[in-house]
């Protein structure tokens, strides 16, 4: 079990530079977006095209490298919505036995389906053709738009690493459950809360 444990962790620490790196990705997402916005209403007002579809396309692959790639951090930290008013008042190795068979039953297969459906898609997209030779990627269909491939490619990799994350996730559950560890440990702004009574 401590080896599992320590794979467990080391996704965990993947999991949580990821979530951390992405809180500088926000920043320049709201810094294109405010170009996006000032660019399009100055340029309106001088009679200029000031914005581009590329700047506009980068702002929304920026938003969805946010949004893919958040949510093993968000899973790894236990900030997903939970049934409350239910789990408050069991045990942790009962809630580590729900949340074991729920993410064995549930997340897991979801994030393999996941995948599976998304592979011919992205592979199109960077330009896999029918007769398995290789063709030009996909480009946006706009003026001066992106690619398609990086961003469809995200998909399958925030899928991958839920998957990484929901596989960490079941060991702690079963170690939990098992009585091998203690309890989860809250996320640190909750566990400053005052407990509700």
């Amino acid at each position: 079990m401590g080896r599992l444990l320590r794979v467990a962790q080391a996704i965990d620490d993947l999991s949580e530079w990821i979530g951390k790196s992405l809180s500088w990705l926000v920043l320049l997402t709201v810094a294109v977006g405010f170009y996006n916005v000032i660019a399009r209403y100055i340029g309106r007002f001088l009679g200029l095209q000031l914005a581009s579809n590329g700047l506009l396309e980068l702002q929304w692959y920026l938003f969805s490298l946010t949004f893919l790639l958040s949510f093993p951090y968000i899973l790894q930290q236990g900030a997903n919505v939970r049934v409350d008013f239910l789990e408050a008042s069991w045990s942790d190795r009962r809630k580590a036995m729900i949340s074991f068979w729920g993410t064995v039953l549930f997340l897991i297969p979801f994030c393999v389906l996941g995948l599976w459906v998304t592979v011919n898609p992205v592979m199109q997209s960077w330009g896999l053709l029918p007769d398995g030779t290789w063709g030009r990627w996909e480009i946006s269909p706009d003026a001066s738009g992106l690619p398609r491939a990086p961003i469809k490619s995200m998909v399958l990799v925030g899928f991958g690493l839920l998957l990484l994350q929901a596989v960490a996730q079941a060991i702690k559950y079963w170690a939990v459950w098992c009585g091998y560890i203690e309890g989860r440990q809250l996320p640190e702004a909750e566990a400053d809360l005052p407990p509700l009574e």
